[in-house]
């Protein structure tokens, strides 16, 4: 009973303490207005980056606002361009082909200024294969199996899923086959022993749908933008079961050059001896830098905003003592450690509600002045949105955290706030400066990865920089690096305070 109790007693005496802190921290009229100037800054700087977007691009129909993202079945910006050999296939039924060949043409960076740098060949992630959709209208549902250029053979449905196949770079028989919403990708080496690549369902697949030949190719990744490329595949042994006509030919996507007529790089297909050789380029996927402006670009003042935490927090660790009332046997003069304790848990608290109130206002309120001007916004999905708001407020309440830890160590409020900004702030203005981007996978920079409302596929090829949207980690693992920190700060500080052993006042008796 009397451990039991002395337990209850040192809950109850901690609890007292937070309560205590609490009303510390916030009777200091300083300390309340650096919180406020967090939230402030976070959230001037982005309406103010929202506010003085202006995108404009040209098209057929000349300069303009650019149009909306298209938006594939689950609402994620997608791309969908190619050239398509098809024919219209009702009820179920099958088109077998092999890919006896695959070429290409890539734009290289300039060799020499103002010369087009183009090689042949084909980047990793080109596709010549089979698809079946139930019409051409870009971002429809689909299922498509195919070679690539670099990885194998896929199966790929609805612009984000993709499925392994083989690893054949050569000479490869496909098979796709539609029996009522369900459809089923294969491969072969002879065309005799076949082995399934995946099965997908295509919910509310019509009766009649296409289903044909195509030929893509994204471009290639160079200086932070998609140059051009394209792919030519080389069909043969072709057969249907359930279609019988013509061959209709589509250049899916197309866009025109500015006169509104000319084709800007056009697919074709040539047919010689039983052969098709369609070439076409751009991509059947998710779209990325592409898909609009970011999200992600209204937390731009986060880091600057994290500043006056900082120093909300150091200088709550450097404040005086308070003692407990008596009989809890927690003060804070004989349990410094309790103390830190208690603090951290405060300054954890406030940057917690505080980053909550800046992401929730200025990602809304950022994304809606964006749409007011007329601006392309890359989509998001719930579940994003909530990681990024969330995130944004537990990064805040790491760094609260860490600065406090420091503080509690170097003992001097100024040093803190120093040390945390260069751990913390310089390392990702340097990497959204171009500069230096492994510093956000080894500091507690790695933190802001949790912001990152960009997404990231396995079958898209992206430049990887903070300048696109990419963070070198992703999101929780970025978090979890920042809370690492904070956890070792603070632990170290609390380890170093517990050793302490605090002077009561008394002097030794004399014998």
């Amino acid at each position: 009973m009397p451990h039991r109790a002395g337990r209850s007693s040192g809950r109850d005496g901690f609890l007292r303490m937070l309560r205590a802190e609490w009303a510390g921290f916030r009777s200091a009229r300083g300390r309340m207005l650096a919180v406020a100037a967090s939230v402030l800054v976070t959230v001037s700087i982005g309406l103010l980056v929202a506010g003085g977007v202006r995108t404009t691009c040209v098209t057929g129909k000349g300069e303009g606002p650019c149009p909306a993202p298209l938006v594939g079945p689950d609402g994620t910006a997608v791309k969908d361009k190619y050239y398509f050999v098809h024919q219209p296939l009702k009820g179920n039924g099958s088109i077998t082909a092999r890919v006896s060949d695959m070429t290409g043409q890539i734009r290289l960076p300039d060799a020499v200024p103002g010369v087009r740098n183009v090689k042949e060949g084909v980047v990793p992630w080109a596709k010549a294969g089979l698809l079946v959709r139930p019409s051409l209208k870009q971002g429809t549902p689909y299922a498509a199996v195919m070679l690539t250029g670099d990885h194998g053979v896929r199966m790929q449905y609805n612009y984000v899923h993709d499925v392994a196949g083989g690893p054949h770079n050569g000479p490869q028989w496909l098979r796709l086959t539609r029996s009522g919403d369900t459809v089923t990708g294969q491969e072969s080496d002879d065309g005799k022993a076949w082995t399934d690549v995946g099965t997908v369902r295509l919910a509310g697949l019509p009766e009649t749908v296409e289903i044909g030949l195509f030929a893509t190719s994204p471009g290639a990744v160079w200086d932070m933008a998609r140059a051009f490329a394209n792919a030519t595949a080389t069909f043969d042994q072709i057969k249907l079961q359930g279609a019988d006509g013509p061959w209709r030919r589509d250049d899916v996507g197309v866009s025109m050059e500015s006169d509104g007529k000319t084709p800007h790089h056009p697919g074709g297909v040539v047919e010689s001896g039983g052969k098709l050789i369609v070439t076409g380029g751009g991509d059947i996927g998710p779209a990325t830098v592409e898909g609009g402006l970011r999200a992600d670009l209204m937390l731009i003042g986060g880091a600057l905003g994290l500043i006056p935490m900082f120093v909300a927090a150091a200088t709550f660790r450097t404040a005086g003592h308070r003692r407990e009332p008596a009989g809890t046997g927690l003060t804070a003069d004989s349990r410094p450690a309790w103390l830190l304790a208690a603090k951290a848990g405060v300054v954890g608290v406030v940057g917690l509600a505080a980053g909550l109130v800046a992401s929730g206002v200025v990602i809304p309120a950022g994304l809606a002045m964006l749409r007011a001007h007329g601006n392309p916004i890359q989509p998001i999905t719930l579940g994003t949105g909530l990681r990024m708001i969330v995130g944004h407020a537990a990064l805040t309440a790491a760094a609260a955290v860490l600065a406090l830890g420091l503080a509690a160590l170097v003992r001097r409020a100024v040093v803190a706030v120093g040390l945390a900004i260069v751990l913390v702030v310089v390392p990702y203005l340097l990497a959204t400066a171009g500069l230096a981007p492994w510093l956000l996978m080894i500091t507690p920079a790695a933190g802001f990865a949790i912001t990152q409302s960009i997404p990231a596929f396995a079958h898209v090829d992206v430049d990887p920089s903070l300048l696109g949207g990419y963070y070198p980690l992703p999101p929780w693992a970025g978090l979890t690096v920042t809370c690492g920190y904070a956890v070792v700060a603070l632990g170290v500080a609390i380890a170093v305070h517990h050793r302490e052993v605090p002077f009561d006042g008394k002097l030794p008796l004399a014998r």
